[in-house]
């Protein structure tokens, strides 16, 4: 089955654009109640995903930074811990199952390698269980 079928459209999709500072990312983030949200850039492409953890990570390993600093600090300055890699929207849903495993979503792109939508690990798994469910 192709993942079309499965795809949250960009336009649904909370993301945040990595010129974007620390700040927006953490209001956005709490806004939204969401652990991770894709970062694209001034094109459209995905660039990564940014984490709770690579918020956190930034908060302990900068001492002297507050939450009313971060509006100083550029979401480039973050390291992220996770490859959390795109996948084609050419793909086949088998091709994205290990991805899953890993990530919240898996950001999908198209040929240009714009980023178009994500799908989400609650329809991957959805898909796995209707699939070993018809085959009982």
């Amino acid at each position: 089955m192709n993942i079309a079928f499965f795809l949250i459209p960009k336009n649904e999709v909370v993301s945040i654009n990595e010129e974007s500072t620390m700040r927006q990312a953490l209001e956005k983030m709490e806004y939204h109640r969401f652990t991770a949200v894709p970062i694209l850039n001034h094109e459209g492409k995905y660039v990564g995903t940014l984490t709770e953890g690579d918020l956190l990570w930034k908060i302990k390993n900068t001492p002297q930074l507050n939450f009313k600093s971060t509006n100083k600090v550029g979401l480039k300055e973050i390291p992220l811990h996770r490859n959390n890699e795109s996948i084609s929207i050419n793909a086949e849903m088998e091709d994205i199952i290990s991805k899953a495993m890993e990530q919240n979503f898996v950001p999908v792109i198209d040929d240009q390698e714009i980023f178009i939508g994500i799908i989400r690990r609650r329809e991957i798994i959805e898909y796995c269980a209707q699939t070993l469910l018809s085959k009982n």
